[in-house]
């Protein structure tokens, strides 16, 4: 068996050794660092790093189709916590059922963003015909999100990593709450007739595009949310008072923000996003691209390893 590992920031040749152990108990395999160039040069691929480092290859990792097992050895780990994949010891788990021929492989959907303006469509949501071929395209595996949410990721990234992986989120949000207003968010999902319909039409603090349930290191945006049927979950937040949404903070760690009458929430296939001026779309926790966008799903775009039995 030939396998692939790819070695995020601050991640070593060493890190693969719980890995490796015991292989003479395994079937041979042959180790090789860096992204496969082409499918016929790896079975698997072991891929260490956060959210962001599984961001950053998720267009090559498309294009080769091998199943991928993610390590969580970042600052940020929200996609391997939906994966069952808390901590490394899991991971080597997982590892070793997919040696034995265990069937712990797994088709998950991905998130894809499209910027409107470099894809040539129309700002106008009837404009556009679902299914037309678009320009660039960004791919996530967890949340994407515009408003409050991408400028408090902003300040995060900007803490150390260490700080950034104990609560970097929480920190860069409390400063965030009180400085930021709520700006006009117009969402659209299709219609059913070739066009678009308004879905959400308000002064908005925060738009969530979720396949899975967590981001910001452990908070439920979307509790509903599950990785494998075709639906993003979309949470908006409306204009809230910034003491209630300092208090309503510690609840979306729970999912209980939903029963909020500022919060709606729903699932779309495909959906577009826009605003009055250009704002920043984040993914994953990286920066993707400004508004208007359209967001939607690839189903089943991404076979990855996970312990048995886990969904979310």
């Amino acid at each position: 068996m030939r396998a692939a590992a790819i070695l995020g920031l601050e991640c070593s040749a060493k890190d693969l050794e719980p890995f490796r152990a015991d292989e003479t108990a395994r079937p041979t395999i042959d180790w090789r660092i860096g992204m496969p160039a082409a499918a016929d040069q790896a079975d698997i691929i072991l891929l260490f790093g956060g959210d962001g480092t599984v961001h950053r290859h998720l267009g090559q990792l498309l294009k080769l189709g091998l199943p991928v097992l993610v390590v969580p050895a970042g600052s940020g780990n929200d996609f391997a916590r939906a994966l069952g994949l808390r901590r490394v010891r899991e991971a080597v788990a997982a590892w070793r059922r997919f040696c034995s021929g265990q069937a712990n492989v797994r088709a998950i959907d991905l998130g894809m963003i499209v910027p409107l303006e470099a894809a040539g469509e129309s700002s106008t949501p009837h404009g556009f015909t679902p299914g037309s071929t678009l320009g660039t395209r960004y791919y996530f595996c967890s949340v994407a999100g515009v408003g409050l949410d991408s400028e408090v990721i902003r300040r995060a990234n900007e803490l150390p990593r260490w700080l950034r992986g104990h609560g970097g989120y929480a920190l860069a949000l409390a400063p965030t709450i009180f400085r930021f207003a709520a700006l006009p968010l117009k969402i659209f999902t299709p219609d059913g007739a070739g066009g678009w319909a308004r879905r959400s039409d308000q002064p908005t603090l925060l738009a969530a595009f979720a396949n899975t349930c967590t981001y910001g290191g452990g908070m439920k945006i979307a509790p509903h949310a599950q990785m494998d049927d075709g639906q993003l979950d979309v949470c908006v937040i409306g204009g809230v008072d910034p003491l209630k949404l300092a208090c309503m903070f510690p609840t979306v760690y729970f999912g209980r923000h939903l029963g909020m009458r500022e919060v709606s929430y729903f699932q779309a296939e495909r959906l577009r996003a826009e605003t009055e001026a250009p704002l920043e779309v984040y993914a994953d926790g990286e920066y993707v691209c400004r508004t208007p966008v359209e967001v939607g799903v690839l189903r089943g775009a991404l076979k990855v390893l996970t312990p048995v039995g886990i969904r979310c």
